[in-house]
């Protein structure tokens, strides 16, 4: 039976660790950890999550856009684990979008992310997917694959008044 996982936070020392590959697939304590993963973040109300931010440093997150209380207007798409994920090509057209994330609770910035992407990984059966990936949900991979390298989403904020408090946020967003 799946659990909810507790969320580690800025701060903790596994979210800016290089997240180890992932060798042997299929691999049933994996599938374990995704089933994991991807009720810890419904339960979150997230759109995504990275296994750094449960305590696994390994490649692998979860992209789970839907509509929900944290970002309304998100498309809905299946919940898709990706395995050792990364970016074949990117569009070179950066996009700025207010992000936020369950491990910087209570806080959004403006991160530039490219619009479109190719992108390559493996699912939880070995096998290989290539695909494109555009808008919200490109940016959703780009920032969970932020975190399999050690990196938060307020790095990426090159404007310290970029960075501010959800609630403010939710103001600016949703009046």
């Amino acid at each position: 039976m799946s659990k909810i996982l507790q969320i580690s936070e800025i701060g903790s020392p596994i979210l800016r660790q290089t997240a180890s590959v992932i060798t042997h697939l299929p691999d049933p304590k994996l599938n374990e950890t995704i089933a994991d993963l991807m009720v810890t973040c419904e339960a979150a109300n997230g759109v995504g999550i990275a296994a750094p931010q449960v305590g696994a440093s390994v490649r692998l997150f979860i992209v789970a856009s839907r509509p929900s209380p944290r970002y309304p207007h998100a498309p809905t798409m299946a919940p898709t684990a990706m395995i050792n994920p990364q970016i074949i090509d990117r569009s070179g057209e950066l996009v700025a979008g207010w992000e936020g994330c369950l491990s910087v609770p209570g806080t959004r910035g403006l991160v530039l992310r490219d619009r479109a992407i190719e992108v390559a990984y493996l699912t939880p059966h070995g096998e290989l997917v290539t695909q494109e990936l555009t808008d919200f949900v490109a940016r959703i991979f780009q920032h969970e694959l932020d975190h399999l390298d050690g990196i938060l989403f307020p790095d990426r904020v090159p404007n310290p008044t970029d960075l501010i408090p959800e609630a403010e946020y939710l103001k600016i967003a949703f009046g």
